[in-house]
């Protein structure tokens, strides 16, 4: 079943409406003998068919007159069916409905007939014309239930990865901290001591190997610290023997976010790489929460200098449908202010006026 619904999805659009159009012209001449008047309206509205995808509702009321002259219409039913497949209005297909029966129930050419026939040619007319409305409904509701189930995916596959980065982070944070804690104060310690040893030696040889102990021990110190300071910062999936993202690579991120992003504005050279990253990751975030929290938004990442500061704005608009209620691991947007405090830097992220979400990191420009 799923391989002839493939084979039958790879039809050219085109084709399916022109053979569409030829068997309901096929159906009026076979099933109705009319004037030449109303076969003007039977034709108009077969070959309103092949407009049906872009006017679904326009070329549903042209082959209505064909409900009036024929007992079961294909162009009819067609035009239903397509009408349901591509509105949300429930009221509006039930209005086509109705509109459908009271059709087919009337008499053609007018004339008096009879009440209680009338009444059961309406039933069977909403039968009739319900049928193509519930399985156009039914083909709506299997394709939004695809793309809800290829964005879970997503989002879990981002979960996971958002969760090897938590775990990640955590344990650097705890190794950042054991050094601080640890080794720093124990290096420091053996510097005071060179130093007071310096100042105390006689022997100019024992001054030399206290001052070159003492030299040794503020590098390894200074040392430390930057390395301290990149394992607080880091926690993401690459690590020092993977070259780390710059703004060079921001277009290529911005195109491949799987959503509407816009990249605007440019950043001087002189921006260190710390900072770069900082933007991109900033960006990288921001866009991914879009996508996850903002199904059908539209992004504008923007890079901008203000005097002595340089930073990124990533704006969205309100998403055009709900987004999945998934458990998130609440680590992404804490991880950019630690990146954006390291760096003496601010981020501001929360909701706009218009109902869309704004992230927007400001650093100094000197900060690296």
């Amino acid at each position: 079943m799923n391989r002839a619904r493939v084979q039958w999805q790879r039809v050219p659009a085109p084709v399916v409406d022109i053979a569409l159009v030829a068997v309901a012209a096929v159906d009026v001449w076979l099933m109705w003998d009319a004037t030449c008047p109303g076969v003007v309206l039977a034709m108009l509205g077969c070959a309103a068919l092949a407009f049906r995808r872009g006017f679904p509702l326009g070329v549903f009321l042209l082959t209505l007159p064909l409900a009036m002259m024929q007992d079961v219409a294909v162009a009819v039913l067609v035009a239903l069916f397509t009408l349901a497949e591509r509105s949300r209005n429930r009221l509006l297909l039930a209005g086509c409905v109705a509109l459908s029966a009271i059709a087919s129930s009337t008499p053609w050419p007018l004339a008096e007939a009879d009440r209680t026939m009338t009444l059961v040619f309406f039933v069977y007319g909403l039968a009739t014309a319900a049928a193509p409305v519930l399985f156009g409904q039914l083909l709506q509701a299997q394709r939004d239930l695809a793309r809800r189930l290829v964005e879970i995916e997503e989002a879990r596959e981002h979960e996971r990865a958002l969760h090897a980065q938590a775990v990640l982070a955590r344990e650097r944070a705890q190794l950042a901290r054991e050094m601080h804690d640890v080794v720093s104060h124990q290096v420091s310690l053996i510097a005071v001591r060179a130093g007071a040893l310096q100042v105390a030696a006689k022997d100019a040889d024992a001054k030399e190997a206290a001052r070159t102990i003492r030299s040794l021990s503020v590098t390894t110190l200074d040392e430390l610290r930057t390395m301290v300071t990149l394992l607080r910062a880091s926690g993401g999936q690459a690590t020092e023997l993977t070259p780390q993202p710059t703004l060079v690579d921001l277009h290529r991120l911005v195109e491949s976010s799987g959503t509407h992003a816009q990249l605007k504005g440019e950043l001087p050279p002189t921006v260190g790489t710390p900072t770069q990253r900082a933007l991109y990751r900033t960006v990288q975030e921001a866009l991914t929460n879009v996508r996850k929290h903002a199904p059908g938004a539209t992004a504008r990442v923007e890079l901008w200098q203000d005097g002595d500061h340089v930073g990124v704005t990533v704006a969205n608009t309100p998403p055009t449908r709900p987004s999945l209620s998934l458990p998130g691991s609440q680590q992404g947007l804490v991880g950019l202010r630690e990146r954006a405090d390291i760096l003496n830097g601010t981020l501001e992220a929360g909701p706009t006026t218009e109902g869309g979400y704004r992230v927007r990191l400001r650093i100094p420009l000197g900060a690296d």
